[in-house]
């Protein structure tokens, strides 16, 4: 007997507004619903339609993220239910009011772990306990230290350097080792040990969540998507804020500033910032002309400015 295939299609929509990285949810799910095979001329066209629907919001940059599909990814789903297709796109826009059953959210209540900026001791006081529990009920060996290994290169443990961009692979171990709720609840057991506070979502979004902020992290380097979250003018504080938002990391502001020098990415306006009490600074817009200079425009790497 075939198997049904429900394919749906998932926004994953970020702004930054105040500093802090924000995603778009309905209820504790992402915006998402079933492709209309009949009246969706593309895949992207029903996305920004459901998108309309749900949260009222009109959508610029877009991107395909991921198509998500693995056979169990609804582990307690009975046997013979349809299997479950999700193309997901990542959205960045300026913040707006949504619809009424819609709302914004701090990226980093979903991963708090991925946050760095003064709170790097987060993995050590909640991850890394779940961690060496995880390690200890591997047989000793082999196995036990490829789980030692794992834990290290992926949170940055035993001295181990931080890779910002592995978010999705820290998800997932923090999944596998049952460190977020979602586990548990797949596996339709309670949790049986402390879990980091953190607010588990439906389904499988916090993973699709998590492949967005890796997929972000890794593109600013080379894309200058950042200048899609920004004003049209802005300073360079508030472009450094931006960028440390999303890295979930603090960087050097004048390590940061030579940086984006350097890249060409901005020009001056002439213009500069009143009535906010300080002294006044310089506004900056986007160059686009970058774009037909060099095929990755982006910032490189900017913690390591």
């Amino acid at each position: 007997m075939p198997t049904t295939l429900l394919v749906s299609l998932d926004a994953v929509i970020v702004a930054v507004t105040d500093a802090a990285p924000r995603l778009l949810t309905v209820g504790d799910a992402l915006p998402s619903g079933p492709l209309d095979a009949n009246a969706d001329e593309t895949l992207e066209k029903g996305m920004r339609r459901l998108v309309t629907e749900q949260a009222g919001l009109d959508l610029g940059y877009v991107e395909q993220l991921y198509t998500f599909g693995d056979l169990r990814r609804s582990p307690r789903a009975p046997r013979g239910a349809p299997r479950h297709l999700s193309v997901a796109y990542l959205a960045l826009i300026k913040e707006d009011a949504p619809l009424a059953g819609a709302s914004w959210r701090d990226w980093y209540e979903l991963l708090p772990w991925e946050d760095r900026r003064g709170r790097a001791p987060y993995v050590d006081r909640h991850i890394a306990p779940v961690l060496r529990r995880w390690i200890q009920e591997a047989p000793a060996g082999r196995t036990r230290e490829a789980r030692r290994l794992r834990a290290a290169t992926t949170f940055g443990l035993d001295g181990a350097p931080w890779d910002g961009v592995k978010v999705l692979e820290r998800y997932e171990l923090a999944y596998e080792a049952g460190g977020v709720a979602e586990a548990w609840r797949d596996r339709g057991a309670e949790p049986a040990r402390a879990l980091p506070p953190s607010r588990a979502m439906a389904a499988d979004y916090r993973r699709i969540a998590a492949t967005a902020l890796g997929r972000l992290r890794g593109k600013i380097t080379y894309r200058p998507v950042i200048f899609e979250l920004l004003p049209d003018t802005f300073t360079l504080s508030g472009l450094q804020q931006t960028v440390e938002a999303l890295g979930g990391a603090e960087l050097h502001t004048q390590n940061f500033r030579r940086l984006v020098e350097r890249t060409g990415l901005v020009e001056g306006t002439g213009e500069r910032t009143t009535g906010t009490g300080g002294r006044p600074a310089e506004r900056f817009r986007f160059r686009r002309e970058v774009l037909l200079e060099r095929p990755r425009a982006g910032l490189g790497h900017p913690g390591a400015a």
